[in-house]
């Protein structure tokens, strides 16, 4: 067959020939029956041959028309079926679901979802990549990320999945009743503080904010730690002072076992946001995985702030929707 053929033009004539009329088969395609006529000859002036016999009473196929419809309907039938998984993949969650995630994301709000996620969806594979630093999602093949909202590229659209966080300083009770409480970010030098070093090698300096007024302090201790779990685990064990996520600290800091300073120095600022490429059809498996996601975040407790995330990620995704 001439490539150039449109398969269309396919489609009417096996028409034709299933129902040996014309009429029949317009009426079958919902088309107009010259338009369908039309159709068919064009399809027999590309191909220099005669595909079907008419007369008055009947339509019937010539030799060639024969040999061609029997070669014809068998990749009819194969195209159909291509179709059909098309549109099972549209309604079915299903495949391997990569998202390249921070390890406190991990294991603080995407774990504890997992087990109800795949129970429900038992053809949806996750793999989580732990990463620190931002990911090109396109190059790297990656459905999503989560990151901080701050952060995020152009072009990406955004789900909050959680509320603003904010960064504290914090130390043992312990820890100030040997060393003094700072007073000011400028104090800090004078402190044991536990550094974190970067994707990029940096050391990271600690950041504050009052009154419009930026502050970066480049503190100093002996230990530094590319994980803020470890970070954690030696704040708590009394070995120093650390910035970090309030959320991560919330339960010691109520239970007395960590103490926070400087807080009048560290407002809030977006939190973390499920982002993905800018696509007209979202497929199923990551559509239900920020639904579920984001349901189970809210029974944590999240309920009123993540109601008002909930309905900023839908004003976001307008004009996005699969």
């Amino acid at each position: 067959m001439d490539p150039s053929a449109p398969l269309s033009a396919v489609v009417a004539f096996v028409h034709v020939a299933d129902h040996a009329s014309f009429t029949r088969a317009a009426d079958a395609l919902g088309v107009s029956t010259s338009a369908l006529s039309q159709s068919v000859r064009a399809l027999e002036a590309r191909m220099g041959v005669r595909l079907l016999q008419r007369t008055t009473r009947r339509v019937g196929l010539t030799e060639h028309g024969a040999r061609f419809l029997q070669r014809v309907r068998g990749g009819l039938a194969q195209i159909e079926s291509a179709f059909d998984d098309l549109d099972s993949a549209r309604s079915v969650p299903a495949g391997r679901l990569r998202i390249t995630l921070p390890r406190i994301v991990a294991e603080r709000r995407v774990l504890p979802a997992l087990p109800s996620f795949l129970a429900r969806y038992p053809q949806v594979e996750v793999e989580l990549c732990v990463e620190p630093a931002l990911t090109d999602l396109v190059a790297e093949g990656f459905d999503a990320g989560i990151r901080l909202g701050e952060s995020l590229a152009q072009g990406m659209i955004a789900v909050p999945i959680g509320p603003p966080e904010r960064q504290v300083v914090v130390a043992t009770p312990g820890y100030f009743a040997r060393h003094g409480v700072p007073l000011s970010p400028q104090e800090l030098q004078r402190h044991d503080c536990i550094v974190h070093r970067r994707a990029n090698g940096r050391l990271m300096p600690w950041e504050f904010s009052r009154e419009g007024r930026d502050l970066d302090v480049a503190v100093a201790g002996r230990l530094v730690f590319n994980d803020a779990e470890l970070a954690y685990a030696a704040v708590l064990a009394g070995l120093g002072m650390a910035q970090g996520f309030a959320s991560l600290v919330a339960d010691d800091l109520a239970a007395g076992r960590l103490r926070s300073v400087l807080e009048d120095w560290q407002p809030p600022f977006p939190g973390f946001h499920l982002y993905y490429p800018a696509r007209e059809h979202m497929a199923p498996k990551l559509r239900v995985f920020i639904d579920h996601l984001r349901a189970a975040l809210r029974a944590d407790g999240l309920s009123a702030v993540q109601a008002q995330a909930d309905a900023e990620a839908d004003q976001e995704q307008a004009g996005h929707t699969p």
